[in-house]
């Protein structure tokens, strides 16, 4: 469900604004792209985006 969720945002938001930092995963800054790419590709960063996602109320 979150992964439906993630996918519909990112398909509505402006390709200018998928290059803005959207969370911080061990240290390293995500960006909506990255996000989409990682959680598209169910790997582990994509689960750690997700859960911090909706741990922040952003999906």
């Amino acid at each position: 469900m979150s992964k439906e969720k993630f996918i519909k945002i990112y398909s509505n938001l402006p390709l200018n604004l998928r290059r803005e930092i959207i969370t911080i995963i061990d240290k390293e800054p995500i960006t909506w792209n990255v996000a989409y790419l990682e959680i598209r590709n169910n790997t582990e960063l994509g689960k750690k985006v997700l859960k911090n996602l909706e741990d922040l109320k952003i999906i």
